[in-house]
């Protein structure tokens, strides 16, 4: 195994590193601090979140920075505030005794004054989200026409977060002659845009299978009914006292309503939604990572650019409909060299999802039974039990009030006392778990609970449930999908439910207060030059559709090919119309954008 010191880092480097417990370089770090050091070329860089990709590009980069000239020379782009100031901390401790140098962030979501300030002071290496970047590049506060290094991190985030048109603002004012570098966890095709418009022969280098997930991570699923998701997760809080993770919900309500819940139930927990300002979010954060905090309940968008490295648990309180969002959420435990635990708690429809996601991340995932009060109640008993016998006791703190104590107690023998303390701090689980109920599913009678569940959809979910004539066979996946929702609405903050995408259409669920949006929205729409056709679900024309759906002959799409996803997400638009001014509809021939 090679060291940091075979990888020709300076000594100021390696003394930094070393005081940060740095020893050996990750796969990622021993292939792209070469390549960033000797060879000059771009490069694009696949790795998983917590590979140690910061150290890959920052180490070789503050290496060869000029910190005798006052430009700007390296910037570096990334989806979330949260990120940009976790790597901007890491460089400035990679740099820790590189003598003048200087890093800057900037980032939306407070004040813009105090930036420009330290701009104006001067920095080497600007670390930045791209919409405060771009806002300081056309003030002319950020000069960025002498940068030598181009760095996207977290390339296919920026794209799914909406960021395309300032990627491409910002790299169009950079110079042809720079070193850029592509960090990503996948390869949509709006990555491959900007390799192939803004990169010269990239060299490209793969770490760890696609979609593979950690090996320090185990992979557990309860089966619950959907009515007991929340009661199955608290029964696992429980069973767990010292918990440390994030639980993953799918929409920015449902994160709002489980966290209050536990609020309200006395666990220790709180949200992070869209919906919070950014101080909210700050102070939010802050007690999580001071472990003021046990649970974060949060939607995926909310959590980008979070890095916890002693994460215990991820809780899918709601399976993702993209794998790679399921390896993403995994992988926020399991770091560090900790082990770490994945949990989904599904209902007895996701057998096969869960069989699919085995096969696609090549791990495991052990069925568990949710705990009953006993169990709970025993485990949450020898924990506390064990803290007892393990506190230190701190003679001199406690020494005034002993006598008075010892007069209370004195009328106590050992066995009384001893089941006082326990019903002490042990009666509200012992009464709440009394008698309390197997939430386990029981395998027998399971299709005669899907049919009903199918017959259901949802109706009281707060969610509406559309057909539309789209689906795999057209080139969409879930990610897409989404995408053309938000196009087609021009609104972004739609809370969108369950997706099923299947072969030649799909169905999708959205909140019933923007029923309306879509209805509009998809009026009038085309793709490849066929009329979509978007209309409210209802169960029994859902079966037919399904029914029928192998019987079909070939017709509109399959006679063109199929919709190419590949070539542009920019060939939606609305017949007859100017499409309202959204950026990827086509305003005056309706025809196909390239990217």
């Amino acid at each position: 195994m090679q060291t940091f010191e075979e990888k020709g880092l300076s000594p100021e480097i390696l003394k930094a590193i070393g005081e940060l417990g740095f020893v050996n370089p990750t796969p990622i770090q021993e292939k792209t601090i070469p390549a960033i050091l000797e060879s000059g070329t771009d490069l694009i860089a696949l790795a998983q979140t917590g590979t140690g990709k910061t150290a890959g590009f920052g180490l070789p980069i503050i290496q060869q920075v000029d910190s005798y000239t006052n430009n700007v020379q390296a910037l570096i782009l990334s989806p979330t505030r949260e990120l940009c100031l976790q790597i901007a901390e890491d460089l400035k401790s990679f740099s820790k005794y590189t003598k003048g140098l200087k890093v800057e962030s900037v980032y939306g979501g407070t004040s813009i004054v105090p930036q420009l300030k330290a701009l104006k002071e001067g920095a080497h290496i600007v670390v930045g989200t791209p919409g405060r970047t771009l806002d300081l590049i056309k003030r002319k506060a950020l000069r960025v026409n002498a940068i030598r290094w181009m760095v996207l991190d977290e390339a296919d985030e920026m794209l799914q977060m909406g960021f395309k048109d300032d990627l491409d603002a910002i790299l169009e004012a950079t110079p042809q002659e720079k070193q850029t570098l592509l960090f990503s966890a996948t390869m949509p095709q709006g990555v491959r845009h900007i390799a192939s418009n803004y990169m010269n022969s990239p060299e490209e280098i793969s770490v760890g299978k696609k979609n593979q997930g950690s090996d320090n991570v185990s992979h557990h699923y309860y089966v619950v009914k959907a009515t007991d998701r929340y009661l199955a997760l608290k029964r696992l809080a429980d069973i767990n006292p010292n918990i440390y993770g994030i639980v993953f919900c799918r929409t920015r309500r449902e994160t709002k309503e489980v966290a209050d819940k536990l609020i309200q139930d006395g666990y220790n927990a709180d949200a992070l939604h869209g919906d919070l300002s950014q101080a909210q979010r700050d102070q939010v954060m802050l007690r999580f990572r001071q472990k003021h905090l046990q649970l974060l309940i949060a939607t995926d968008v909310a959590a980008r650019g979070l890095d916890v490295n002693e994460l215990t648990h991820v809780i899918n309180y709601n399976l993702p409909d993209d794998p790679e969002v399921y390896v993403h959420r995994s992988g926020r435990t399991g770091r560090a060299g900790n082990k770490g635990i994945s949990i989904t708690i599904s209902h007895s429809r996701e057998g096969r999802r869960i069989k699919e996601l085995e096969k696609q991340i090549g791990k495991r995932f052990e069925h568990k039974l949710i705990p009953g009060g006993r169990e709970i109640c025993e485990t949450r008993l020898f924990s506390f039990i064990d803290k007892v016998e393990k506190s230190t006791v701190d003679t001199e703190q406690i020494e005034e009030y002993l006598p008075i104590i010892e007069e209370k107690l004195s009328g106590l023998d050992r066995e009384e006392l001893l089941k006082k303390l326990i019903s002490v701090e042990f009666n509200r689980f012992l009464e709440y778990y009394k008698d309390s109920e197997d939430l386990n599913v029981n395998q027998e009678g399971k299709r005669d609970k899907e049919r009903n569940e199918k017959k259901k959809r949802r109706g009281d979910s707060g969610f509406t449930r559309f057909y539309i004539n789209i689906g795999s066979k057209h080139g969409f996946t879930t990610s897409s999908l989404i995408g053309l929702i938000n196009e087609a609405t021009g609104d972004k903050k739609i809370e969108i439910g369950k997706i099923d995408l299947l072969r030649k259409f799909s169905f999708f669920e959205v909140e019933k207060d923007a029923e309306r949006k879509i209805v509009d929205g998809f009026k009038n729409s085309v793709i490849e030059g066929e009329t979509v056709q978007v209309q409210i679900s209802k169960p029994e024309a859902e079966e037919k559709f399904r029914g029928d759906a192998d019987k079909r002959k070939s017709s509109g799409y399959d006679k063109s090919g199929g919709y190419d996803k590949r070539k542009s997400s920019g060939n939606f638009r609305k017949s007859g119309s100017n499409s309202g001014g959204n950026r990827n509809f086509d305003k005056n021939k309706g025809k196909k954008k390239r990217y």
